[in-house]
């Protein structure tokens, strides 16, 4: 298997829509800034880069917004620099990988895409209504997947407070004060130079959180959504399986219940059985 199979492999067929949603940011970042490089060297002109933040960037001002209706979904596949895609991607690995663990691959785009979005309500927000930002108004605007990040991060410290991750100089840091940290960062930084950055962030962190708070309580606010597309194919293996005994797929309530015992007291809190309850609602969501 060469280079181009194996990333291949790895972003449609391995089953993570982490690798997937890391692939497609990977392949617009080169898309991009390669042409825009060869734009510059050869033609000398700035039209890829130009046009690239016309069409992709979240613009803040609101008739500009209107005319550019998509932006509010590009803009969460762009980047501003190789440091600026490489951390966010990092994060997406690394946080994305327990997400999927421990609640499967069913959810990760939606978290992504609505993280996203309700960073840039929260961004667009912010520049309308705060006088502060009156005088870049109209020349603002906000780029990259940290909102959509940040929700995914929030998410899966708000469903697993007490998992560590070993970090280097840091030692074993619980999730709970890295989202902790990264919210109280961007808060101090609303008024500084990214602040429509820090504004996105603080979004998808809030939508991360009422997700998974909203999800313990029973309402799957991303499987609702996924479910009006698939709703036919839903009641036939309802049919099907309506006389399988307890090793077919785990009952929502039994679920919520071991996710709630996950927030209060960690995952090494649960017997035998319920991990296998929980293993087994993770494959059904990957299926």
């Amino acid at each position: 298997m060469n280079t181009w199979q194996q990333i291949q492999y790895k972003m449609l067929r391995s089953g993570s829509r982490v690798n997937l949603l890391i692939g497609i940011n990977v392949l617009v970042y080169l898309l991009v800034n390669i042409a825009g490089v060869i734009d510059r060297l050869v033609f000398q002109s700035s039209f890829i880069d130009f046009y690239s933040d016309e069409l992709l960037l979240l613009p803040s001002f609101l008739p500009r917004l209107a005319s550019h209706f998509w932006t509010p979904f590009t803009y969460m596949f762009m980047h501003a620099g190789i440091f600026h895609i490489l951390f966010n991607m990092l994060w997406l690995y690394w946080i994305g990988q327990i997400f999927e663990e421990y609640l499967g691959t069913k959810r990760t785009i939606g978290l992504y895409l609505l993280g996203g979005l309700t960073g840039a309500i929260f961004f667009v927000t912010a520049y309308n209504v705060f006088p502060f930002f009156a005088s870049v108004l109209a020349s603002s605007t906000v780029v990259g997947a940290s909102a959509s990040v940040m929700a995914i991060i929030v998410a899966t410290a708000t469903l697993l407070p007490d998992y560590s991750l070993n970090l280097i100089l840091l030692g074993p840091i619980k999730l709970k004060w890295i989202a902790l940290f990264y919210v109280i960062l961007d808060f101090l930084s609303i008024a500084g130079p990214n602040a429509g950055g820090e504004f996105a962030h603080l979004g998808g962190a809030l939508f991360g959180f009422i997700y998974i708070k909203q999800l313990q309580r029973g309402n799957d606010w991303i499987g609702a959504i996924t479910g009006i597309f698939r709703k036919r194919s839903k009641m036939k293996v309802v049919s099907r399986n309506s006389d399988k005994n307890a090793s077919g797929k785990p009952r929502q309530d039994e679920i919520d219940r071991i996710l709630d015992k996950i927030t209060e007291s960690g995952y090494e809190s649960l017997n035998k059985q319920e991990k296998e309850i929980l293993s087994r609602a993770s494959k059904d969501n990957e299926a």
